[in-house]
């Protein structure tokens, strides 16, 4: 019987010191992605505030990459294609605070002097404001904006939809694709300037706006764990007594 009760407090113990460890564990690596989104809040805000750079020549294009050059702020004269939209729905941005409610991201193409095409982001229109995303400004404008790359889909993104001009995801590759574009460029640019003459679509400037939470869930499942080892202590106290 001894030798059962032993064997029952030490496989008590096991447990609970492999539950401590996971709880522990989850802590510590939320510390780590506290430390990694403030550094990323710190990188965004510091190329949101540079001053915008001429944007890299069609030659340079096949060599960027996300970890060096997006967010970064480019300015380049370009014209856009008359009667070439795509819409993809947008609930809200968290880098465009002035984004209320569900609507379209409008984008497009647009042609550089040299001939090159890549696609721009033009802006927001709001649901019932569809009929807005096909007005472009006539002849060369000179434009401000911010490269980004193309997102993936998520678990519930549904599915694109080509045949109604609708998009789910801002991935210019698959717009283009199926919309015969020829933009060779594996980045996009969200417009913050100019807005055009009737103020749609709206383009904005990107404001991080990232949520920073981490400390609650470390110190959440740093509880847990010390919840756990209580648990555990006062357990063990009856045990031991009722043995005495």
């Amino acid at each position: 019987m001894k030798r059962r009760k032993r064997g029952g407090m030490v496989d008590a113990a096991v447990v609970v010191l492999a539950g401590i460890a996971i709880l522990a564990g989850l802590g510590i690596w939320q510390l780590d992605r506290k430390v990694w989104k403030e550094n990323l809040i710190a990188t965004l805000n510091t190329q949101l505030a540079r001053p915008p750079e001429p944007l890299p020549p069609r030659e340079a294009w096949p060599r960027l990459a996300p970890n060096n050059n997006e967010y970064r702020r480019v300015t380049f004269p370009a014209e856009f294609i008359p009667g070439e939209q795509a819409l993809v729905y947008t609930a809200g941005s968290a880098f465009r605070p002035d984004v209320q409610g569900a609507g379209y991201w409008v984008f497009a193409p647009a042609r550089l002097a040299g001939g090159s095409v890549f696609v721009v982001n033009r802006g927001f229109v709001p649901l019932d404001r569809k009929d807005a995303a096909a007005a472009v400004p006539s002849g060369s404008t000179d434009l401000i904006g911010v490269m980004r790359w193309p997102e993936k889909p998520g678990s519930f993104t549904p599915a694109d939809e080509p045949q109604n001009n609708l998009w789910y995801t801002r991935d210019p590759k698959a717009i283009a694709a199926a919309k015969k574009w020829e933009a060779p460029a594996p980045f996009y640019v969200e417009l913050e300037f100019p807005a055009p003459a009737g103020g749609l679509p709206r383009p904005g400037k990107l404001v991080v706006n990232l949520p920073d939470d981490h400390l609650q869930y470390a110190i959440t499942w740093f509880g847990l764990a010390l919840g756990l080892a209580g648990v555990y202590i006062v357990w063990l106290a009856k045990r031991l007594r009722r043995r005495a």
